[in-house]
């Protein structure tokens, strides 16, 4: 890594004392059940498979599912392996229907994925939730390929388990440069004019372009391989969690659902079977009592990516 790079790299890094430390407050499963004051606000050690039967029956109000994808991947030793479509639709229906029966009667699910499992998650999502939409977002990041498409985005399914469910559209306007300044009657129309351009504030739509994917100079990275950005979960729980309600990720990697319903002022629940990942969120949740910037999101309004705004900079 050149200096300059070393100098300027805020990724979050664990000693071996802190391992120790952090692990001490993390809910280990016992094989009984588990009631709601154990584990609210809690990182949960363990199998999803162990666990998922011993949690309180519709305790939550946002499920956020992050499963492994349908590829090689290796999480800090726990290997995932690529199946076909029969066999990973499986893998979904042997633990989707039970963290279904976690959720309210009006609480929502957003299920995420690529391309390639994404047809299966769609299965899977109508056959236990109404499925509400589809969000594609863009990822800036990843590898080229000469005989094939650029990668560039993921799916995530939203899906509500009833007719009556919370949606708060209001929390999650975008902030967007105008690049046609209209005026009626010599004013500006939908639009304001600050010292640092020409913005508009629109509603949110199914295709999100606004969203950096942590890396080493961004003070939420950590090493876990397939770390979501806090952004683009602060979405999905501003618009579909009321505040002080309860979020549940039961595949939590390094802690960013639970983390961002903190700094947003809900209550968290996280499943996490890598112990380390836990004590990365673990320290997380730490940070996250001294700031609570979400980098992309200020003064109640997400903003374009690589906007040059003075609220950017300070986030």
């Amino acid at each position: 890594m050149p200096e300059e790079q070393k100098t300027k790299n805020k990724t979050i890094l664990l000693s071996q004392n802190e391992l120790e430390q952090y692990s001490k407050k993390i809910v280990r499963f016992q094989n009984k059940k588990f009631n709601l004051k154990q584990i609210l606000n809690k990182t949960i050690c363990a199998d999803l498979f162990d666990v998922l039967d011993e949690l309180p029956k519709y305790f939550v109000d946002l499920l956020i599912i992050d499963p492994p994808y349908n590829l090689n991947k290796n999480f800090n030793g726990l290997k995932f392996s690529e199946t076909d479509d029969a066999h990973y639709l499986e893998y979904l229906e042997s633990w989707f229907p039970k963290a279904m029966n976690l959720l309210k009667p009006n609480g929502s699910v957003y299920l995420c994925g690529d391309w390639k499992c994404s047809a299966q998650l769609y299965l899977v999502m109508k056959k236990y939730a109404k499925v509400r939409n589809r969000i594609i977002w863009q990822r800036e990041k990843g590898r080229g390929a000469k005989a094939n498409w650029k990668n560039a985005s993921e799916d995530i399914w939203f899906g509500t388990k009833g007719n009556d469910y919370y949606f708060d559209v209001e929390a999650v306007k975008q902030k967007r440069k105008v690049l046609a300044p209209y005026k009626e009657n010599g004013k500006p129309k939908d639009w304001e004019e600050t010292e640092n351009g020409k913005f508009r504030l629109t509603y949110p739509s199914n295709f999100w372009d606004d969203i950096s994917v942590p890396y080493w100079s961004m003070p939420e990275n950590t090493k876990h391989p397939t770390q979501k950005p806090e952004k683009l979960f602060a979405k999905l729980i501003l618009a579909s969690c009321p505040e002080n309600g309860i979020v549940l990720d039961p595949f939590l990697g390094s802690g960013t659902t639970s983390v961002v319903a903190k700094k947003l002022n809900r209550q968290f629940v996280g499943i996490e079977m890598n112990e380390e990942y836990c004590c990365f969120a673990e320290k997380r949740l730490d940070f996250a009592n001294l700031n609570k910037k979400i980098q992309g999101y200020s003064n109640g309004v997400f903003w374009e990516r690589n906007t040059a705004n003075l609220q950017m900079r300070k986030c």
